[in-house]
């Protein structure tokens, strides 16, 4: 995950990578201790800060990055760009590029979930994450409110990574412990930086809401170390010391890495073997990426409308506008 985002950083600076790209990079131990802690049946649905989540979800790394370069075998056919992943066969759904608004499609989901349950048993849960940046918003008391009033399978996840955009929670929120923003709704804070506090931490949440207890928030305190997205540089808000320190005292991968030499599960040399194999591996599928064709301008067409929500039965506008009209596209006869 780390050096996949790094490479995407690259890659957006050499401009093979453009519009939108927000970085994961600080916070892979939310993403990886929840996976650890989730089935595959669970629902999930997060940001648009979401290539690290796609890649586990059943993502490999040419296809998150073939996305991001517009291409045609890209997670979402090119056509969705750096917000926009989604793979249902892996109970993935996004990837939302509007802020907070995946939270009211979590809630649906843990609906769903419960809806398809056997009566006494288990549920499959829900889970959606945003940032403290959302965590104020209307969408999501409403959202809370429908969960715990039908006990819901749900797990509210924020990742307070700080700074909402490039505003700090101090000068944003009135109640910044958000794991108690549910009010009566059971919540707990978790170190995000420590991925195994976050697995353990995600199987007392996951087996709690499972069991028809309602709905829990988790606040998830962790750290993003680019700016918000690639067009911020993040150091008009905050200094280089800051980011400089959070790295050297709180880096989730040296943690892992020290962990494990300090059990004597791998030692030092093994480690930096490993990682000149990722970045192998990366590079390879970063090249891999390259090589796949943009897609087809009729494409734009397809995966729009449907009758009955298949694409069997699809129906097709009549042309896209484009923001020059005279460049707008028509639908083929």
């Amino acid at each position: 995950m780390r050096r996949m985002e790094i490479t995407c950083d690259n890659e957006y600076k050499a401009k093979n990578i453009r519009g939108f790209c927000h970085l994961y990079d600080g916070q892979e131990a939310v993403a990886m201790g929840i996976q650890s802690a989730l089935t595959q049946e669970d629902s999930w649905i997060t940001s648009y800060r979401c290539h690290c989540t796609a890649l586990l979800r059943g993502g490999t790394v040419s296809r998150v990055v073939g996305e991001l370069f517009a291409r045609a075998n890209g997670y979402s056919k090119g056509k969705g760009g750096s917000m926009h992943f989604y793979n249902k066969e892996h109970n993935f759904y996004g990837g939302a590029g509007i802020v907070g608004a995946q939270v009211p499609v979590g809630t649906g989901l843990a609906f769903a979930n419960k809806y398809h349950a056997a009566p006494g048993e288990p549920m499959n849960v829900a889970i959606a994450c945003y940032g403290d940046g959302a965590a104020n918003q209307g969408q999501i008391w409403e959202s809370a409110n429908m969960a715990s009033l039908w006990k819901l399978p749900m797990i509210f996840c924020i990742e307070n990574n700080q700074y909402g955009m490039g505003t700090s929670i101090d000068r944003h929120s009135s109640h910044s412990d958000y794991y108690q923003m549910g009010n009566h709704i059971p919540g707990i804070r978790i170190d995000g930086m420590n991925v195994l506090a976050v697995q353990e931490g995600m199987r007392f949440v996951r087996d709690f809401t499972s069991n028809g207890n309602g709905p829990m928030y988790v606040e998830m305190m962790t750290y993003r170390y680019h700016g918000h997205s690639m067009s911020d540089p993040g150091t008009t808000y905050r200094n280089r010391e800051e980011i400089a320190f959070t790295r050297s005292t709180r880096d989730p991968l040296e943690f892992i890495k020290k962990t494990l030499v300090d059990a004597g599960f791998a030692d030092a040399e093994e480690l930096k073997s490993i990682e000149k194999q990722i970045r192998k591996e990366v590079q390879a599928e970063v090249l891999k990426a390259k090589e796949w064709p943009h897609p087809e301008k009729e494409s734009m067409f397809k995966d729009i409308f449907t009758k009955d929500g298949t694409s069997d039965s699809q129906e097709f506008p009549p042309f896209i506008r484009m923001p020059d009209y005279e460049k707008s596209f028509y639908a083929p006869n």
